[in-house]
């Protein structure tokens, strides 16, 4: 029978070893002369991912405002034991996500196509898989195409108006993030998948009710995600259950549907139908099956919704705190109309200079991703310095560090559109404005982004005029 002294001296001999692990682990960059952030036990990082007091990306910036402080060109982090390098000198950064980009082609995310057939989208896939699959898809996001998606956008908008009006004439309050929410649902759910969701007239319809779940945050779902991280190829399921076999079934049905009847809309559907006709026509072998299409329309969905409604929500606040820019935008707004007979027209849209300049100013005070993640494939060596990068190693580019850096954009906590002025735009460096990354892996759906930004931003302001509430 083993008594408390030996009990006690196995506890002792597990925690010793447990602990002399992770003093090892955390030598990685200190042997490499690499500055770093000094690391806690367990989690590397300085906030408990499963209760974090402040977020992944606010830490992050945090920690590119320590390295820049002290003149570095990259620090070293530690997620759990797992090395991290984190990138401030924006000619590093050019490298990595562009010149160098052979060697930094991955996001790090396992994918398992048998199994999780959605795991297949263009965001998770790297190597070869990733560049045929953005060659097929980026004829899909051309301007040309994303223009026949306009009037299905436009009319899209028609019912957040009268939403909002019927709001206005009671004296309450409005919640912007959950009205431009719904909007965005909508216009995703028609440009998408050619459904009308009807999301204003029922919050809580099936693509709203799941659009909300792709991005609820849970313990769970935060300890799953930062899993995810260190450890890819466990896949944990950070979507639940019942909203990944939503979307699964819901396009199934719609390909079948469409093969069937032959209908034919302007929407992502349609385009991905569109590649396949084309391919059997040639004979190739570029056609896309139904798993690969609905990885895709799950990632243009996601991505689609949430990050412009954000987009609008932020500048929303801004513009109610700023009463004279916001005029200035109406008024062109209202100018741009009455040159086309009083319509919001996709060609005026795109003339509108100040628009341009407020949804810039926007995306660069709080940009949808804040935080850009590559794995190095092969290992590289930092010219600089002689620091060796080795395969495998997670890099990362704080895109709210580089944003909000008062070298690069003074009075950074400003919301000031002349920024992005034709003349102020060609002062800006190189790499320090990243809202939708930048090289060979840059948002393939940021026209479609922007556009359905600029389009709910022209609507509201045009038939409303917005101010804080009180309690603000």
């Amino acid at each position: 029978m083993i008594g408390y002294v030996e009990i006690a001296i196995i506890f002792v001999t597990v925690g010793l070893s447990v602990y002399l692990y992770f003093k090892r682990s955390y030598s990685y960059w200190k042997k490499r002369k690499v500055p770093y952030i000094e690391p806690r036990i367990p989690w590397g990082i300085k906030e408990n991912p499963l209760r974090p007091t402040k977020s992944l990306l606010m830490q992050m910036k945090e920690f590119y405002n320590e390295f820049k402080a002290k003149d570095y060109a990259f620090g070293g982090l530690y997620f759990l034991t797992s090395p991290v390098l984190l990138l401030v000198e924006p000619e590093l950064i050019k490298k990595v996500l562009s010149k160098d980009f052979p060697y930094f082609t991955s996001h790090g995310i396992h994918v398992d196509e048998e199994k999780e057939p959605i795991s297949g989208n263009l965001f998770s896939l790297d190597g070869e898989k990733w560049r045929n699959m953005r060659i097929k898809l980026t004829p899909t996001f051309t301007s040309g195409k994303i223009k026949t998606m306009y009037h299905t956008m436009l009319k899209c908008g028609e019912p957040m108006i009268e939403h909002i009006s019927s709001l206005s004439t009671n004296g309450k309050p409005l919640n912007c993030k959950e009205v431009l929410a719904c909007f965005t649902t909508d216009v995703i759910g028609s440009c998408a998948f050619g459904v009308e969701c009807n999301s204003f007239k029922d919050p809580d319809a099936d693509f709203r009710r799941h659009g909300r779940e792709l991005f609820k945050l849970t313990w769970r779902s935060n300890l799953s995600r930062f899993i995810n991280l260190l450890f890819p190829k466990l896949k944990l399921p950070t979507i639940n259950k019942e909203t990944r076999q939503f979307f699964c079934d819901t396009f199934s049905n719609i390909v079948t549907h469409r093969k069937k009847t032959d209908i034919r809309r302007d929407d992502f559907v349609q385009l991905m139908l569109e590649i396949n006709k084309k391919a059997e026509a040639n004979g190739s072998n570029d056609s896309l099956n139904v798993g690969q299409m609905t990885a895709q329309s799950i990632m243009f969905f996601a991505a689609g919704f949430e990050t412009s409604s954000t987009t609008m929500t932020f500048c929303l606040h801004e513009l109610a705190h700023n009463l004279d820019i916001q005029e200035r935008l109406r008024n062109e707004i209202n100018a741009t109309m009455q040159k086309y007979d009083g319509k919001l027209t996709y060609d005026g849209i795109l003339e509108m200079k100040y628009l341009n300049m407020v949804i810039d100013e926007t995306l660069r005070k709080y940009p949808a991703g804040s935080l850009l993640h590559r794995v190095c494939t092969k290992d590289y060596t930092i010219e600089e310095t002689g620091t060796k990068i080795q395969a495998g190693t997670r890099v990362f580019v704080s895109i709210l560090g580089l944003q909000r850096d008062p070298e690069y954009f003074p009075n950074p906590d400003k919301f000031d559109p002349e920024r992005f002025s034709d003349e102020n735009k060609r002062k800006i460096r190189s790499f320090t404005y990243l809202p939708f990354g930048e090289g060979p892996r840059i948002c393939i759906g940021l026209r479609f982004g922007v556009l359905q930004a600029k389009l709910g931003l022209c609507l509201l302001l045009k038939n409303f005029i917005f101010t804080p509430h009180k309690s603000l």
